[in-house]
């Protein structure tokens, strides 16, 4: 076998040890001489916290050499590097019309960057702002209680996952995930992220990727319509041909022929969804979940994880992903932890209170926090309206306002009173449905078993977290992706997805299929 690229994984570091000990140790594991390694790099790092405190780093390496007997050396866990390059498709024919993007989420990004970078000169339709200015409105409404129900934490360039702690953790394998981390790292996110086993970017980072990404789909002939807002998809012979729109700011209204329109509207577009039924586009009910956020002292986090809180000065921030099954089957599970982060309120709808959760690149700050959710299944809605998830939500967002002092103010308590159910914990249990503040009674102290300190009594509870999935999804067809001939649902808005990276991957498979449907027209 001539020189090749082999991934061996289980190599361990110390905390204390340099990243550059790692050809040492590969060669200890498969009698090499340094020299024999060409070259190497970083395919995934990951702590091992099983004997706390001897924490160890664990890391998947590939790596170049021309031994040809290595795969068959004994006592390492070793093989051919697989092939992970992703192929940009291309247009084999200019079309006739721009193909548009509703939404310029992670899901409409990495459409509009597969389409633009295949020679097809993407739409995006945004309803939210630019960058600069939704970064405006979103501290205006923090800091003043001013909302902007079109650019806000919600919508706007980069959807919601820009005022986040943009973690790129998913639990889907996809040869597109190592393409979006590229493009990502190409945009301006740190390198590390193409091998930590948790990555995150950071939302002050982010805002500036987000940007990169934009202006570089621009570059290859793509265009955004910022504060612009579908309002209707138009057909014709059962086929779109074509979109209604709105300006946000002086409502001149607008039509765009289209062909091809890719539905990337994210979990927040209640008007888009709506106007899909009055269209006769099929909806059905999904599975979602609600509850609080919760926040502890970042130090405990760490000591919990690690056993020793200094350790977090060269591991970074500890973080933690729980789960439990209650007594009725309902799960509990905490979601979208945020390490050194910040609790920030996430309207989108006039006297309707949401909250989430968020992180700077540093993750720095004093708490940390996570989504504390319980499951909302089918069978707690009382019908089969494809609705009634999204109906769900906006009571209790609603009760959320009025228990926050009819403010944007996001009710909160203590654990120590949530667990008793006493009137200081009113307005955050009557921003729940009951079920839901039953099952997080129940869980909370197996929780605090699986992670020390997590039911202390102090723990901070606020309400109401409702926006971490969808509770609709747009039927489309599998092999095709499209609901009607034209129209392409996807990503975490339409149901397809969770997360910046699974929304992602499943905008660019949506972008091949329009690819594929450009080049076969004649």
């Amino acid at each position: 076998m001539d020189t090749a690229y082999y991934r061996i994984s289980e190599i361990k570091l110390s905390p204390d040890d340099e990243k550059s000990r790692i050809p040492e140790k590969i060669c200890r594991k498969l009698g090499l001489e340094e020299s024999d390694i060409i070259e190497w790099k970083i395919v995934k790092e990951s702590i091992d916290a099983r004997k706390k405190p001897d924490i160890r780093l664990v890391y998947t390496v590939d790596f170049l050499c021309d031994k040809k007997d290595i795969l068959k050396r004994k006592g390492a866990k070793i093989s051919l590097a697989p092939d992970e390059t992703y192929e940009m498709p291309v247009c084999s024919s200019k079309p006739e019309k721009r193909p548009v993007i509703i939404g310029s989420g992670p899901c409409g990004m990495f459409a509009a960057y597969v389409l633009a970078h295949g020679g097809a000169a993407p739409l995006v339709i945004e309803q939210g702002s630019s960058m600069e200015k939704r970064v405006k409105d979103v501290e205006k409404f923090w800091n003043e209680g001013v909302l902007d129900t079109c650019s806000n934490v919600q919508f706007g360039e980069g959807g919601a996952g820009t005022f986040s702690d943009g973690k790129l953790t998913t639990g889907i394998k996809d040869i597109r995930i190592k393409k979006i981390l590229e493009v990502f790292v190409k945009a301006g996110a740190d390198e590390q992220i193409l091998y930590k086993n948790r990555p995150h970017i950071g939302t002050d980072v982010l805002r500036k990727v987000v940007v990169n990404i934009r202006k570089e789909i621009e570059s290859l002939g793509g265009a955004y319509m910022f504060d612009t807002r579908m309002t209707e998809i138009l057909t014709e012979g059962g086929a779109v041909c074509g979109i209604a729109v709105e300006d946000t700011k002086t409502k001149d209204p607008g039509v765009i022929p289209a062909d091809f329109v890719i539905l990337a509207p994210g979990h927040s577009s209640r008007d888009t969804i709506r106007m899909l039924a009055e269209k006769d586009i099929k909806l059905e009910q999904k599975p979602f979940s609600m509850g609080v956020r919760v926040q502890h002292p970042q130090k405990m986090i760490d000591r919990a994880q690690y056993g020793d809180e200094k350790l977090a000065e060269k591991l970074g921030p500890a973080d933690y992903k729980l789960n439990c099954r209650c007594s009725g089957g309902r799960g509990v599970y905490t979601f979208c932890m945020c390490p050194g982060g910040e609790i920030v309120r996430a309207s989108s709808e006039e006297g309707g209170v949401v909250v989430n959760g968020m992180s700077y690149s540093g993750r720095d700050g004093e708490y940390a926090n996570s989504a504390l959710l319980a499951d909302i299944k089918k069978s707690d809605l009382g019908s089969d309206d494809p609705f009634a998830g999204m109906e769900l939500q906006e009571k209790y967002e609603r009760l959320a306002f009025i228990n926050g002092g009819s403010s944007y103010k996001a009710p909160e308590t203590t654990w120590s009173h949530f667990r008793e159910d006493d009137k200081a914990a009113g307005p955050v249990t009557g921003s729940l449905p009951d079920f839901v503040s039953d099952a997080i009674r129940e869980a909370m102290p197996h929780l605090g078993k699986k992670l020390k300190g997590f039911d202390d009594p102090e723990t901070l509870m606020v309400a109401v977290e409702s926006r971490s999935s969808s509770p609709v999804r747009i039927l489309r067809d599998n092999e095709s992706r499209q609901s009607i001939p034209g129209l392409f649902p996807s990503g975490e808005g339409a149901g397809y997805a969770g997360g910046i990276v699974s929304s992602a991957v499943d905008g660019m498979k949506t972008a091949e299929k329009v690819i594929q449907a450009i080049s076969s027209r004649k």
